[in-house]
């Protein structure tokens, strides 16, 4: 799918997380995140029989295995020392550097192993034929536009639980596992129903409120943290032109970015919950109707930037990156994809969403926060073993820490931005995570009914309500309609909470 339309540039890009590429918006195939791709799947067309047939090698079985290796304190895992590993990147934004580096480190240590490494933006036209021949790579970064379904992948028994590598010592502390050493949320995000581990993802995405702390700072102002001091502070900037908010309002799927996190303050984790679980009347409960009202209030009280409906992403991020908005709803690539418009002495920061007031059930700084890049070890892999040990080696502190410096994002490893000079943004978002400590939200509506997230929540009921076309009560209606006839709908697969 090509990324030429604002459109399918954000279908991309809220399915990543930074670009790597500084001070450019980089095509939307760089720009990955949380909302799977599904949404573009859709629009890929399946490859045909020739094609498949000239991807095809023989058919793979057990007897193609590689055989175990020799479990040791270095290698817990017992990979075959000398099998060769087949490892596929998907070639975005990132990069390729920071998994070449990794890759150099598996071959220090296993000398007598051939690492065969490829990066291509085509991750399923190339590799679903041989996921289909039985003859598929040692680890995948099933990421862009042509990602594989991976509820697909599991339900065929085609990924390799990742358990193994979770309960295995950590790189750099035996007497801890790799699972200790992860972010809030990773582990539980790999899992699709049950127990079991699918994919590890690797990135790490900060969704909040994104601001300057300079115009703060210009308006004698810190960060709200009720309600009633966030339209104290809008209507501050009001007065000197300036407008509280603006949001993509094309495409409006990015107002969840902070409008969940809020929801959860208010209401607790398990309002999340409901919602995700597509529990009838969740869109109904007091903490959605508080927040939904609070954020019109933002439109009756003309504090969102005029014209903010008809921007799309990178014009709503433009107008706030010269100070004609204070606020913007987004997640942490913002900083990258915005680094040609954000002026130097800006000092970017953002904030976990302002609650209500002190009758919420979590804490202000409660933050959504949760992994992107998602890798894969398929079942039928020659080396899954090899597979699982080099994310092993880039779940590293020292993988991880050139991943941060290299492309100005965290990963799921829970650390490794000691000794880094951080970008304002990245050294904000870690100061949110860290207030934020056990407070950290992963709604998953957007990882599990990709339309339902972006074309009724979000174009339908939110950029309606917020355009002013609907009330909150009418939006709420109109939403929990949608979501109960996903809910309803027999051919889409439903996940739950356990």
């Amino acid at each position: 799918m090509g990324s030429t339309s604002d459109e399918s540039r954000t279908t991309d890009r809220t399915t990543g997380t930074i670009s790597a590429t500084t001070g450019s918006t980089a095509t939307g195939l760089g720009r990955r995140d949380l909302i799977k791709r599904s949404a573009a799947l859709g629009l890929i067309s399946v490859p045909t029989m020739s094609f498949l047939a000239s991807c095809a090698s023989s058919g793979g079985g057990d007897e193609d295995k590689a055989k175990a290796g020799t479990k040791t304190a270095k290698n817990p895992l017992a990979v075959n020392d000398t099998a060769q590993l087949e490892f596929v990147l998907f070639d975005g934004g990132f990069g390729k550097e920071y998994a070449e580096d990794a890759v150099k480190i598996y071959e220090q240590n296993f000398p007598k192993a051939k690492v065969k490494f490829s990066a291509t933006q085509k991750i399923q036209s190339t590799l679903q034929p041989r996921f289909n021949q039985g003859t598929p790579p040692d680890l995948i970064d099933n990421s862009g536009a042509e990602q594989m379904d991976m509820g697909v992948l599991a339900a065929k028994s085609q990924l390799a639980d990742l358990t193994p590598l979770l309960d295995a010592p950590s790189y750099d502390d035996p007497d801890k596992k790799v699972r200790d050493t992860l972010r809030p949320g990773i582990v539980e995000m790999g899992q699709l129903d049950g127990d079991p581990v699918w994919i590890m993802y690797y990135a790490y995405t900060v969704y909040g409120v994104w601001y300057s702390q300079k115009a703060l700072d210009s308006l004698d102002a810190t960060y709200p943290e009720t309600w009633d001091e966030m339209l104290a502070v809008c209507e501050k900037a009001k007065k000197k032109g300036i407008a509280g908010w603006t949001y993509a309002g094309k495409y409006p799927y990015y107002l969840p970015f902070s409008l969940y996190a809020m929801i959860g303050k208010v209401g607790g984790v398990e309002v999340l919950d409901a919602i995700d679980n597509l529990e009838p009347n969740a869109w109904k409960a007091p903490a959605v109707k508080a927040c939904f009202e609070a954020y019109y209030e933002l439109y009756r009280k003309g504090y969102v930037l005029k014209g903010t409906p008809g921007l799309d992403h990178i014009q709503s991020q433009t107008a706030w990156a010269k100070g004609k908005a204070l606020f913007i709803p987004n997640g942490s690539w913002v900083e990258n994809e915005s680094a040609n418009v954000i002026p130097a002495d800006f000092d970017l920061a953002v904030s976990a969403p302002t609650g209500i007031d002190s009758s919420d059930k979590l804490p202000f700084g409660t933050i959504w926060a949760s992994g992107g890049e998602p890798f894969i070890v398929p079942a039928k892999a020659k080396n899954t073993a090899g597979g699982m040990e080099q994310l092993r080696i880039m779940l590293s502190e020292a993988s991880s820490k050139n991943f941060t410096t290299k492309v100005k994002s965290l990963t799921a490893y829970n650390g490794g931005t000691d000794g880094i000079t951080l970008t304002p943004g990245l050294k904000s978002g870690v100061a949110a995570l860290e207030k934020a400590g056990d407070n950290v939200v992963n709604p998953r509506l957007q990882d599990w009914y990709v339309q339902l997230q972006k074309e009724k929540i979000g174009v339908s009921g939110l950029g309606e309500m917020m355009a002013g076309r609907l009330t909150p009560a009418e939006a709420m209606k109109k939403i929990q309609d949608y979501a109960d006839e996903t809910a309803k709908d027999t051919s889409i697969k439903h996940y739950k909470h356990h």
